[in-house]
């Protein structure tokens, strides 16, 4: 069992702040992400990002240091400066972790903003746009989406759209779902 698998079975995922963002490729998920960050995290909030991505990535270059350690088999791998830290994990022969248990690895937050896990049994708002219009809606099949955010007009079987560029109203869905905040950063 990796470490993440570990933190999820010794923590209730109940209590996490968690309000996702789902859609198809190229339906602005990551643009609704970084302003509704900034609205929150201007109102004082301490705002954590998990991105699920289908592709394999790789946060270091090659040749690096980091890189380095774990090619020489290192399992886990983190790299620190003054500003900044992150955390590699060797995970292929274990499989993806669970959402939940992800979000359990992060410093306690007021809300955790999630981009895509589109099955995530988590509330969400769905994104679309006028160019991937074709897709299918998850909406309607999906009692966690609460809402959609377009830039067009889009049939929402019944649940509240809004304009893609209406973050105030977006926010206030998120914080009357999510809410009342904490407020991490106060405490800290």
């Amino acid at each position: 069992m990796t470490v993440l698998g570990k933190a999820f079975l010794s923590h209730s995922s109940s209590s996490l702040p968690l309000f996702g963002v789902a859609g198809w490729s190229n339906s602005g998920k990551t643009t609704l992400i970084e302003k509704l960050t900034l609205h929150f995290s201007g109102e004082g909030l301490r705002v954590a990002t998990i991105k699920h991505t289908h592709h394999k990535f790789d946060i270091d270059a090659p040749g690096s240091d980091t890189a380095r350690h774990r090619a020489a088999g290192a399992a886990e791998t983190a790299i620190v400066s003054g500003s900044r830290v992150a955390f590699i994990e060797e995970i292929e022969s274990a499989g993806e972790p669970a959402l939940e248990a992800v979000a359990e690895r992060l410093r306690p937050a007021d809300i955790i903003l999630v981009e895509g896990y589109k099955a995530a049994n988590i509330p969400k708002i769905e994104v679309r746009r006028a160019a991937v219009a074709p897709e299918k809606l998850l909406a309607p099949t999906d009692p966690m989406v609460l809402a959609i955010a377009a830039d067009y007009e889009v049939d929402a079987h019944g649940k509240p759209v809004f304009d893609l560029n209406d973050i105030d109203n977006i926010a206030a869905l998120i914080a009357r779902t999510v809410g009342p905040f904490k407020r991490v950063l106060q405490r800290a």
